[in-house]
């Protein structure tokens, strides 16, 4: 369960927070992600541009590949309100999408969640390119 919620919560960190948490958080069960082909994400690098024009639309992009690709690890409804683990990622991506840098940036220690978002994220480059304008120094830097 700690997978979903810290998969969750990158989620949600990219996109904004929300107001409304159920009771049932560590007990409802999230669907198992479709089957794929066995490639590996990382190889797709045909993944193509993004058309966001702003740092918060392109990060929702981000978001929306992290949860498709990594559906099984992502609680779907809203989360508690005292989540146990919260997990904050620091990125880098290239010009071109690829996966520069991740580093934790705040945590309350759990090495599992911390594992969790940092694979989620690996799992889910390359991304699409960012624009040119959302780039400083050639690179999208973000949390």
């Amino acid at each position: 369960m700690k997978k979903r919620s810290i998969c969750f919560v990158l989620f949600i960190s990219m996109n904004g927070c929300v107001n409304h948490y159920p009771n049932d958080f560590y007990t409802k069960q999230t669907p198992a992600a479709p089957a794929t082909d066995g490639r590996s994400v990382q190889q797709n690098s045909n993944v193509g541009s993004s058309s966001a024009s702003s740092i918060d639309s392109y990060k929702s992009e981000i978001a929306a590949r992290i949860s498709q690709i990594n559906a099984n690890l992502v609680y779907q409804d809203n989360p508690q309100a005292m989540l146990r683990a919260v997990i904050v990622v620091h990125y880098v991506l290239g010009a071109d999408g690829r996966l520069l840098k991740a580093d934790i940036v705040r945590s309350n220690q759990d090495k599992v969640a911390e594992n969790t978002a940092l694979a989620s994220l690996k799992n889910s480059a390359p991304f699409p390119s960012p624009s040119p304008r959302l780039l400083k120094g050639g690179r999208f830097d973000a949390s």
